[in-house]
Protein backbone atom coordinates (compact mmCIF):
# COMPACT_ATOMS: atom_id res chain seq x y z
CA UNK A 1 0.00 0.00 0.00
CA UNK A 2 1.65 3.09 -0.85
CA UNK A 3 1.47 6.79 1.12
CA UNK A 4 -1.40 7.80 -1.71
CA UNK A 5 -3.59 4.90 -0.67
CA UNK A 6 -3.46 5.39 3.40
CA UNK A 7 -6.49 7.74 4.67
CA UNK A 8 -4.97 9.60 7.55
CA UNK A 9 -8.18 9.59 10.53
CA UNK A 10 -5.36 9.77 13.73
CA UNK A 11 -5.34 13.60 14.08
CA UNK A 12 -5.79 16.99 12.12
CA UNK A 13 -2.33 17.38 13.31
CA UNK A 14 -1.31 15.20 10.20
CA UNK A 15 -2.18 18.19 8.18
CA UNK A 16 0.44 18.93 5.16
CA UNK A 17 1.15 22.75 4.63
CA UNK A 18 -0.27 24.30 1.61
CA UNK A 19 1.70 25.12 -1.55
CA UNK A 20 0.71 29.07 -0.54
CA UNK A 21 1.79 28.22 3.01
CA UNK A 22 5.18 26.64 1.38
CA UNK A 23 5.63 29.79 -0.62
CA UNK A 24 5.02 32.29 2.75
CA UNK A 25 7.47 30.32 4.44
CA UNK A 26 10.06 30.51 1.77
CA UNK A 27 9.66 34.30 1.36
CA UNK A 28 8.84 35.15 4.28
CA UNK A 29 10.92 38.44 6.67
CA UNK A 30 12.22 37.59 9.10
CA UNK A 31 14.26 38.65 12.85
CA UNK A 32 15.62 37.39 16.07
CA UNK A 33 12.30 36.71 17.43
CA UNK A 34 13.66 36.62 21.36
CA UNK A 35 14.63 40.23 20.53
CA UNK A 36 11.32 41.01 18.94
CA UNK A 37 12.78 41.05 15.62
CA UNK A 38 10.99 38.90 13.80
CA UNK A 39 8.21 41.46 11.80
CA UNK A 40 6.14 38.08 10.61
CA UNK A 41 5.73 36.46 14.10
CA UNK A 42 5.15 40.29 15.51
CA UNK A 43 2.39 39.96 12.90
CA UNK A 44 0.77 36.80 13.85
CA UNK A 45 0.76 37.91 17.23
CA UNK A 46 -1.49 40.86 16.61
CA UNK A 47 -3.39 39.01 14.42
CA UNK A 48 -4.37 36.12 16.47
CA UNK A 49 -5.14 38.36 19.63
CA UNK A 50 -7.37 40.00 17.05
CA UNK A 51 -9.00 36.53 16.07
CA UNK A 52 -9.82 35.91 19.72
CA UNK A 53 -10.47 39.03 21.28
CA UNK A 54 -7.23 39.47 23.60
CA UNK A 55 -5.09 42.41 24.14
CA UNK A 56 -1.77 40.16 23.30
CA UNK A 57 -0.72 37.19 21.90
CA UNK A 58 2.52 34.87 22.14
CA UNK A 59 3.77 32.63 19.41
CA UNK A 60 4.65 29.14 20.82
CA UNK A 61 6.19 25.99 19.78
CA UNK A 62 3.32 23.73 20.82
CA UNK A 63 -0.12 23.96 22.23
CA UNK A 64 1.59 21.85 25.49
CA UNK A 65 3.63 24.69 25.74
CA UNK A 66 1.17 26.85 25.45
CA UNK A 67 -0.90 25.25 28.16
CA UNK A 68 1.80 24.98 30.76
CA UNK A 69 2.97 28.12 30.56
CA UNK A 70 -0.48 29.59 31.58
CA UNK A 71 -0.52 27.18 34.36
CA UNK A 72 3.17 28.65 35.22
CA UNK A 73 2.80 32.13 35.14
CA UNK A 74 -0.73 31.82 36.63
CA UNK A 75 -0.63 30.25 39.56
CA UNK A 76 2.53 29.74 42.47
CA UNK A 77 4.10 26.46 43.20
CA UNK A 78 2.28 23.96 46.04
CA UNK A 79 -1.60 25.30 44.80
CA UNK A 80 -4.13 23.68 43.56
CA UNK A 81 -5.14 23.25 39.36
CA UNK A 82 -9.15 22.49 39.13
CA UNK A 83 -9.76 20.82 35.51
CA UNK A 84 -11.59 17.83 34.35
CA UNK A 85 -10.02 14.60 34.93
CA UNK A 86 -10.75 13.70 30.86
CA UNK A 87 -8.60 17.02 30.10
CA UNK A 88 -5.67 16.73 27.76
CA UNK A 89 -3.95 19.20 30.61
CA UNK A 90 -4.25 16.08 32.92
CA UNK A 91 -4.43 13.28 30.68
CA UNK A 92 -1.79 13.73 27.88
CA UNK A 93 0.84 16.56 29.11
CA UNK A 94 3.33 14.28 31.09
CA UNK A 95 2.14 15.94 34.91
CA UNK A 96 3.48 18.88 33.64
CA UNK A 97 1.60 21.03 35.89
CA UNK A 98 3.25 19.22 38.60
CA UNK A 99 7.24 19.00 36.74
CA UNK A 100 6.95 22.74 36.05
CA UNK A 101 5.08 24.57 37.74
CA UNK A 102 4.82 22.69 41.19
CA UNK A 103 1.03 22.76 41.10
CA UNK A 104 -1.16 19.68 42.34
CA UNK A 105 -4.26 18.74 40.43
CA UNK A 106 -8.06 18.50 41.75
CA UNK A 107 -10.08 16.85 39.62
CA UNK A 108 -13.73 16.94 38.74
CA UNK A 109 -15.81 14.55 36.72
CA UNK A 110 -17.76 17.21 34.41
CA UNK A 111 -19.21 14.55 32.78
CA UNK A 112 -21.01 15.47 28.94
CA UNK A 113 -21.27 19.22 30.41
CA UNK A 114 -17.45 18.59 29.48
CA UNK A 115 -16.37 21.80 31.90
CA UNK A 116 -17.68 22.06 35.94
CA UNK A 117 -20.73 23.75 36.53
CA UNK A 118 -20.57 26.61 38.46
CA UNK A 119 -21.94 25.07 41.53
CA UNK A 120 -19.51 22.61 41.31
CA UNK A 121 -17.00 25.24 40.76
CA UNK A 122 -17.29 26.73 43.66
CA UNK A 123 -17.98 23.59 45.59
CA UNK A 124 -14.05 22.83 44.39
CA UNK A 125 -12.52 25.46 45.12
CA UNK A 126 -10.10 25.19 48.16
CA UNK A 127 -9.34 28.33 50.23
CA UNK A 128 -5.84 28.39 51.21
CA UNK A 129 -5.06 27.88 55.15
CA UNK A 130 -2.70 25.88 57.08
CA UNK A 131 -3.50 22.31 56.23
CA UNK A 132 -4.21 22.96 52.60
CA UNK A 133 -2.72 25.02 49.44
CA UNK A 134 -5.92 26.98 47.70
CA UNK A 135 -7.08 27.02 43.98
CA UNK A 136 -4.66 28.74 42.04
CA UNK A 137 -6.35 28.49 38.79
CA UNK A 138 -9.35 26.76 37.03
CA UNK A 139 -8.43 25.23 33.52
CA UNK A 140 -10.97 24.77 31.36
CA UNK A 141 -11.16 22.88 27.45
CA UNK A 142 -13.01 23.77 24.03
CA UNK A 143 -13.53 21.78 22.16
CA UNK A 144 -13.20 19.11 24.28
CA UNK A 145 -10.56 16.13 22.69
CA UNK A 146 -11.42 13.59 24.86
CA UNK A 147 -15.33 13.71 25.21
CA UNK A 148 -15.65 13.49 21.44
CA UNK A 149 -14.61 16.88 20.44
CA UNK A 150 -17.90 18.43 21.89
CA UNK A 151 -18.07 22.31 21.35
CA UNK A 152 -18.86 23.68 24.72
CA UNK A 153 -21.64 26.69 24.37
CA UNK A 154 -20.12 30.43 25.32
CA UNK A 155 -22.40 30.24 28.65
CA UNK A 156 -20.69 27.93 29.96
CA UNK A 157 -17.71 28.74 30.13
CA UNK A 158 -18.85 31.94 31.60
CA UNK A 159 -20.48 30.17 34.28
CA UNK A 160 -17.89 28.40 35.34
CA UNK A 161 -15.12 31.47 34.70
CA UNK A 162 -17.77 33.41 36.76
CA UNK A 163 -17.67 31.17 39.57
CA UNK A 164 -14.43 31.25 39.70
CA UNK A 165 -13.40 34.64 39.43
CA UNK A 166 -16.04 35.18 42.47
CA UNK A 167 -12.98 33.89 44.06
CA UNK A 168 -10.32 35.70 42.38
CA UNK A 169 -9.09 32.09 40.43
CA UNK A 170 -7.83 32.66 37.31
CA UNK A 171 -9.71 31.14 34.27
CA UNK A 172 -7.20 29.29 31.26
CA UNK A 173 -8.99 27.73 28.60
CA UNK A 174 -7.51 25.47 26.05
CA UNK A 175 -8.70 26.03 23.05
CA UNK A 176 -6.76 24.11 20.61
CA UNK A 177 -9.57 23.43 18.56
CA UNK A 178 -11.61 26.68 19.91
CA UNK A 179 -11.99 28.24 16.53
CA UNK A 180 -13.80 24.50 15.78
CA UNK A 181 -15.94 25.19 18.70
CA UNK A 182 -16.99 28.57 17.41
CA UNK A 183 -17.52 27.68 13.69
CA UNK A 184 -19.90 24.56 15.00
CA UNK A 185 -21.78 27.13 17.60
CA UNK A 186 -22.42 29.92 14.91
CA UNK A 187 -20.54 32.65 17.31
CA UNK A 188 -17.15 34.17 17.18
CA UNK A 189 -14.32 32.94 18.95
CA UNK A 190 -14.25 36.05 20.70
CA UNK A 191 -17.62 35.50 22.54
CA UNK A 192 -15.95 32.02 24.11
CA UNK A 193 -12.72 33.36 25.07
CA UNK A 194 -14.37 37.21 26.74
CA UNK A 195 -14.68 34.90 29.89
CA UNK A 196 -11.38 33.72 30.99
CA UNK A 197 -7.96 35.25 31.61
CA UNK A 198 -5.89 33.34 28.86
CA UNK A 199 -6.80 30.80 25.69
CA UNK A 200 -4.22 28.40 23.77
CA UNK A 201 -5.04 27.78 20.26
CA UNK A 202 -3.26 25.67 17.95
CA UNK A 203 -2.36 26.45 14.44
CA UNK A 204 -0.93 22.79 13.39
CA UNK A 205 -4.27 21.15 13.54
CA UNK A 206 -7.65 21.87 11.60
CA UNK A 207 -6.16 25.25 10.66
CA UNK A 208 -3.69 23.81 8.79
CA UNK A 209 -0.54 25.11 9.95
CA UNK A 210 2.57 23.02 9.90
CA UNK A 211 3.98 24.10 13.23
CA UNK A 212 2.98 26.03 16.07
CA UNK A 213 0.42 27.52 18.87
CA UNK A 214 -0.72 30.87 20.41
CA UNK A 215 -1.31 31.50 23.91
CA UNK A 216 -3.30 34.46 23.92
CA UNK A 217 -4.71 37.12 27.15
CA UNK A 218 -4.08 40.60 28.61
CA UNK A 219 -0.58 42.27 27.56
CA UNK A 220 0.67 42.26 31.18
CA UNK A 221 0.21 38.66 31.13
CA UNK A 222 1.66 37.89 28.06
CA UNK A 223 4.66 39.66 28.76
CA UNK A 224 5.22 37.59 31.69
CA UNK A 225 4.19 34.60 29.46
CA UNK A 226 6.89 35.68 27.57
CA UNK A 227 9.82 35.07 30.12
CA UNK A 228 8.24 31.86 30.98
CA UNK A 229 8.22 30.66 27.12
CA UNK A 230 12.21 31.50 27.40
CA UNK A 231 12.50 29.42 30.64
CA UNK A 232 10.75 26.25 28.96
CA UNK A 233 13.05 26.22 25.93
CA UNK A 234 10.56 28.12 23.54
CA UNK A 235 12.48 30.91 22.24
CA UNK A 236 12.77 31.20 18.71
CA UNK A 237 15.29 33.24 16.57
CA UNK A 238 14.38 33.76 12.83
CA UNK A 239 10.79 32.32 13.41
CA UNK A 240 9.20 34.03 10.80
CA UNK A 241 9.50 30.83 8.34
CA UNK A 242 7.33 28.77 10.63
CA UNK A 243 4.92 31.98 11.63
CA UNK A 244 4.07 32.79 7.89
CA UNK A 245 2.30 29.54 7.51
CA UNK A 246 0.22 30.42 10.37
CA UNK A 247 -0.38 33.95 9.24
CA UNK A 248 -2.47 32.13 6.44
CA UNK A 249 -4.23 29.42 8.89
CA UNK A 250 -5.92 31.82 10.54
CA UNK A 251 -7.52 32.73 7.09
CA UNK A 252 -8.82 29.23 6.86
CA UNK A 253 -11.11 29.07 9.90
CA UNK A 254 -14.42 28.79 7.92
CA UNK A 255 -13.76 26.07 5.67
CA UNK A 256 -13.94 23.99 9.32
CA UNK A 257 -17.49 23.86 8.78
CA UNK A 258 -16.05 21.27 5.58
CA UNK A 259 -14.03 18.96 8.55
CA UNK A 260 -17.49 18.84 10.84
CA UNK A 261 -19.27 18.00 7.27
CA UNK A 262 -17.09 15.40 6.67
CA UNK A 263 -16.94 13.98 10.47
CA UNK A 264 -21.00 13.42 10.57
CA UNK A 265 -20.45 11.73 7.29
CA UNK A 266 -18.08 9.65 8.58
CA UNK A 267 -20.12 8.77 12.02
CA UNK A 268 -22.86 8.35 10.06
CA UNK A 269 -21.18 5.43 8.20
CA UNK A 270 -19.75 3.79 11.18
CA UNK A 271 -22.42 4.33 12.92
CA UNK A 272 -24.16 1.55 10.45
CA UNK A 273 -22.00 -1.35 10.64
CA UNK A 274 -23.96 -3.83 12.76
CA UNK A 275 -22.46 -3.79 16.57
CA UNK A 276 -20.89 -0.01 16.09
CA UNK A 277 -21.85 2.69 18.23
CA UNK A 278 -20.75 5.75 16.47
CA UNK A 279 -22.67 9.39 18.04
CA UNK A 280 -22.72 12.95 15.43
CA UNK A 281 -20.26 14.59 16.24
CA UNK A 282 -20.17 18.52 16.83
CA UNK A 283 -16.76 18.99 15.75
CA UNK A 284 -14.34 16.98 13.55
CA UNK A 285 -13.86 14.30 15.98
CA UNK A 286 -15.34 11.07 15.94
CA UNK A 287 -15.44 8.89 18.59
CA UNK A 288 -16.69 4.97 17.69
CA UNK A 289 -17.49 2.18 20.52
CA UNK A 290 -17.06 -1.52 20.03
CA UNK A 291 -17.79 -3.06 23.03
CA UNK A 292 -21.13 -4.87 21.66
CA UNK A 293 -18.83 -6.39 19.68
CA UNK A 294 -16.29 -7.75 21.81
CA UNK A 295 -12.94 -5.78 19.71
CA UNK A 296 -10.96 -3.96 21.66
CA UNK A 297 -9.76 -0.71 20.36
CA UNK A 298 -6.03 -1.45 20.17
CA UNK A 299 -6.73 -4.80 17.84
CA UNK A 300 -9.34 -2.23 15.80
CA UNK A 301 -6.65 0.13 15.26
CA UNK A 302 -3.91 -2.47 14.60
CA UNK A 303 -6.29 -3.66 11.81
CA UNK A 304 -7.68 -0.32 10.38
CA UNK A 305 -3.94 0.53 9.73
CA UNK A 306 -3.30 -2.05 7.97
CA UNK A 307 -6.20 -1.78 5.86
CA UNK A 308 -4.95 1.45 4.93
CA UNK A 309 -6.99 3.83 7.92
CA UNK A 310 -5.20 5.73 10.56
CA UNK A 311 -6.92 5.76 13.78
CA UNK A 312 -6.33 6.33 17.54
CA UNK A 313 -7.09 4.18 20.44
CA UNK A 314 -8.94 6.33 23.20
CA UNK A 315 -9.93 3.46 25.75
CA UNK A 316 -10.59 0.18 26.16
CA UNK A 317 -13.23 -0.01 23.13
CA UNK A 318 -13.46 3.32 22.04
CA UNK A 319 -11.25 4.46 19.05
CA UNK A 320 -10.80 8.39 17.64
CA UNK A 321 -11.34 9.18 14.15
CA UNK A 322 -10.57 12.94 13.10
CA UNK A 323 -11.52 15.10 9.95
CA UNK A 324 -8.85 17.42 8.48
CA UNK A 325 -8.34 19.44 5.59
CA UNK A 326 -6.69 16.47 3.70
CA UNK A 327 -9.53 14.50 3.63
CA UNK A 328 -12.56 14.98 1.61
CA UNK A 329 -15.68 12.99 1.05
CA UNK A 330 -14.19 9.94 -0.99
CA UNK A 331 -11.89 9.41 1.11
CA UNK A 332 -14.64 9.15 4.09
CA UNK A 333 -16.56 6.72 2.22
CA UNK A 334 -13.09 4.70 1.49
CA UNK A 335 -12.38 4.87 5.11
CA UNK A 336 -15.76 3.38 6.30
CA UNK A 337 -15.89 0.93 3.55
CA UNK A 338 -12.59 -0.28 4.93
CA UNK A 339 -13.52 -0.33 8.82
CA UNK A 340 -16.57 -2.10 7.87
CA UNK A 341 -14.38 -5.14 6.27
CA UNK A 342 -12.53 -4.52 9.31
CA UNK A 343 -15.16 -4.92 11.76
CA UNK A 344 -16.13 -8.22 9.97
CA UNK A 345 -12.89 -10.01 9.86
CA UNK A 346 -12.54 -9.14 13.53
Amino acid sequence: MTDDDFIDLRSDTVTRPSEAMREAAATAEVGDDVYRDDPTVNELERRAADAVGTEAALYVPSGTMANQIAVRVHTDPGQELLLDRESHLYRWELAGAATLSGVQTRLVDAGARCVPSADRVRSETVTEDLHRPGTGLLALENTHNYRGGTAVPADRIAAAAEAAHESEIPVHLDGARVFNAAVALGVDASDIVAPVDSVAFCLSKGLGAPVGSILAGEAAFIEEARRVRKLFGGGMRQAGIIAAPGLLALESVDRLADDHANAERLAAGLDAIAGVDAPEPDTNIVVDDTEALDIAAADLVAACEDAGVGCVEFDTHTTRFTTHRDVDAADIDAAVDRVAAVVGDL
